[in-house]
């Protein structure tokens, strides 16, 4: 079985993290795969929106760290980081419905969504300093200007966890919908922005995003040090401790 599963209905290109085995852990191939069906989906006419979602319980715990490993030399071309890119690059908009772990991208990617949802089981974290690595996706601009700069420092400093009402209050999801609801209210409203006409709904949300230049660059420069780090003697040694305990 897929580990990414896909199904158009409705207008919405509903888009399902398949690795139950693994707590949704993201590989290479899982990236690549995720960057295809949205770059797919960009280009049919008869796709107006996108849904991302997991299972009841779990959305993704990250990434699959030793699969991560095995192509440490990063750029813009990583699978990993093509697909962040991707997300920066949409012109449809993207709607999350979030249970369970979401961890690391599982968080950051949310930043990325026009409409995020996510039940009380749904528990955030971006443990990237954790990790001696530094945040991607943009987060470390697109954080503390949603979050403020004081409560970002804190998520990505110390990178605890924190649940789906913490997460609401910080206006990281629009709304904590009841458990078992989550998905069909989610489509409901990647629905309704697919029958929302289609050009006036791109062009706004391109009007919703003025710093998309910033946002590039500091994805760039996100890259660049995560590269550096990934390769640190401090991210080596708490990389094998987390093989070790996993």
């Amino acid at each position: 079985m897929s580990t990414i599963q896909v199904q158009d209905e409705q207008g919405v290109r509903i888009i399902t993290i398949n690795r139950p085995d693994k707590r949704n852990a993201l590989s290479l191939d899982m990236y690549t795969s995720l960057t295809e069906y949205l770059i797919q989906g960009e280009s049919d006419n008869a796709i107006h929106a996108f849904l991302i979602k997991g299972q009841q319980d779990c959305f993704t715990s990250g990434n699959d760290v030793a699969d991560f490993l095995k192509n440490s030399n990063l750029d813009a071309k990583h699978p990993a980081f093509r697909f962040l890119f991707s997300l920066l690059d949409l012109k449809k908009p993207l709607v999350a419905a979030v249970t369970g772990p979401a961890v690391g991208i599982g968080t950051t990617v949310l930043l990325h969504c026009d409409l995020v949802y996510a039940d009380p089981s749904a528990k955030f974290q971006l443990p990237f300093v954790n990790l001696a690595l530094v945040p991607e996706a943009g987060a470390s601009l697109l954080l503390p200007q949603l979050v403020g700069p004081q409560k970002a420092a804190e998520l990505l400093l110390l990178g605890e966890c924190f649940d789906a009402n913490t997460a609401n209050v910080l206006n990281i999801v629009n709304e904590v919908v009841s458990e078992g609801e989550i998905f069909d209210y989610a489509l409901a409203k990647a629905v309704k922005l697919a029958n929302q006409p289609p050009q006036a709904l791109q062009a706004t949300r391109e009007l919703l995003r003025p710093n998309k230049d910033l946002v590039r660059k500091q994805m760039e420069r996100e890259l660049e040090q995560f590269a550096v780090r990934l390769k640190s003697d401090e991210a080596k040694n708490r990389f094998k401790a987390f093989l070790n305990k996993a």
